[in-house]
């Protein structure tokens, strides 16, 4: 048995020999029911919070006042809910009150959809299903527990949790639900940003990217979320270049190959790839054909504004800027220069901007040559070739003579390439070829030649 499967079943049976209910809940359940494997286990109980920490002592009282125990274990935590009932939700996120409850049933219905109400005894292997969660997973249809505007009001992140499952699982969502999130979509500004950006990025890398982002589009959320992205939509491109459509269904058509090459799907890759074009429709214009001057440069600065919205770390922020950036560089790489070709491969993260051509090719003209000659060369060019260790420092530099300055970088650059074109191997080639290009001013500095 799974050891987090074999700590849920420990956790219920020494809560059941103290007298206590316990079964396993929500999303574990929901997995179960569907044939997947869960990746982690909750239990739901009628014993309060104390009682818990004290049946197992390597609790954590992380969120006692709401009920919530985590109980450590070998194999990992898992989190250990008592029964209850919550009052209003004055913050749109925390209940202002929480009540414990005895029944299992009234636990349930304070919980957000139907498929995430499933109770199960691993004990007597039984579902409880006090919502109708069962046929709405046989239906594949994504409902809420009760009112859907109540449910929404009490938490506004649940619209975007809605879309979330609804994609993951391939579920429609429920005409009421649905309906409930357009009406209460400009509500989803009161979340934090910290919030809303982990549920984008679980809807862009769970799998069903392009159906999260269609979601997104039907239920209005959106424009309120990724108003850059809406913008995408309806602005044409030189059908030469780009029969598939416009920029949203080319960025539609990469979003729906995803995960499906050799490249694992990251935050990253993921936002790279949604972003990569948010420059055009700023840049769009008619002249002879359709043009986007500048569209990569206004999407680096674009790019870097959402991301800086959505608190991404300064590191992913810019390794998005940088896929958004260097994209459209694959197309000239075939007249590099090998030294160039060895810089581009040197990038930081090169697997993702390779990736993102791959996408970036299937979702326009299908040509994959420039693709399969990056990828053969990132392959089988050794490490110690992409990225040498350089043959001439600044110290030297200085130390035959020249000052520290803007030139320090060019006659370092000069080197660079020599050395990744195989021109030149060893520290002495590269100090005479520095001394031979550049030479000394009647001051007695070095000068470019």
């Amino acid at each position: 048995m799974d050891p987090k499967r074999q700590n849920a079943l420990t956790i219920v049976e020494r809560l059941r020999a103290a007298g206590y209910q316990a079964y396993w809940a929500g999303g574990c359940v929901r997995d179960l029911v569907m044939g997947r494997e869960p990746k982690d286990y909750d239990v739901a109980t009628d014993a309060v919070p104390d009682v818990v920490a004290g049946l197992f002592p390597r609790s954590l009282m992380v969120g006692a006042q709401f009920g919530v125990v985590i109980v450590t274990g070998d194999d990992g935590p898992t989190e250990v809910a008592t029964f209850r009932s919550d009052g209003l939700y004055l913050d749109g996120r925390h209940p202002s009150e929480v009540r414990f409850s005895k029944t299992p049933e009234e636990d349930v219905r304070r919980r957000d959809f139907t498929i995430n109400g499933l109770l199960y005894d691993p004990v007597k292997h039984e579902v409880l299903d006090f919502v109708g969660g069962q046929d709405d997973i046989r239906a594949r249809r994504l409902r809420t527990i009760g009112e859907p505007a109540a449910r929404f009001r009490e938490d506004r992140l649940r619209m975007l949790r809605a879309v979330r499952f609804a994609a993951r699982f391939d579920f429609v969502i429920d005409a009421a639900t649905a309906d409930a999130i357009r009406r209460l979509a400009p509500a989803i500004a009161e979340v934090s940003a910290e919030r809303i950006r982990d549920e984008i990025l679980k809807i862009l890398t769970e799998g069903a990217a392009r159906r999260g982002f269609e979601l997104l589009d039907e239920t209005r959320l959106l424009n309120e979320v990724l108003p850059e992205v809406k913008k995408l939509q309806g602005v044409a491109q030189p059908p030469e270049f780009h029969p598939e459509g416009d920029v949203w269904t080319h960025t539609l058509m990469m979003l729906e190959a995803l995960g499906k090459g050799e490249q694992p799907v990251t935050p990253t890759l993921a936002l790279g790839v949604l972003l990569h074009d948010i420059g055009k429709p700023a840049t769009f214009r008619v002249r002879e054909r359709i043009r986007f001057d500048g569209h990569v440069e206004v999407g680096v600065r674009m790019a870097e504004y959402i991301c800086r919205r959505l608190k991404l770390s300064t590191r992913e922020t810019e390794r998005v800027a940088e896929l958004v950036g260097q994209h459209m560089r694959f197309k000239d790489f075939g007249q590099m220069k090998r030294s160039t070709q060895l810089r581009f491969l040197a990038l930081d993260g090169f697997a993702e901007h390779l990736e993102l051509h791959r996408l970036d090719c299937l979702a326009s003209h299908g040509n994959l040559d420039v693709y399969e000659a990056a990828r053969r060369m990132m392959l089988e060019t050794p490490a110690e070739v992409v990225q040498p260790a350089p043959l001439v420092n600044g110290h030297d530099l200085i130390a035959l003579g020249y000052q520290p300055g803007p030139r320090f970088k060019e006659i370092l650059d000069a080197v660079r390439d020599a050395q990744l074109e195989g021109q030149i191997t060893t520290r002495e080639q590269g100090l005479r070829l520095a001394q031979e290009k550049w030479e000394i001013t009647e001051s007695g500095h070095r000068a470019i030649g």
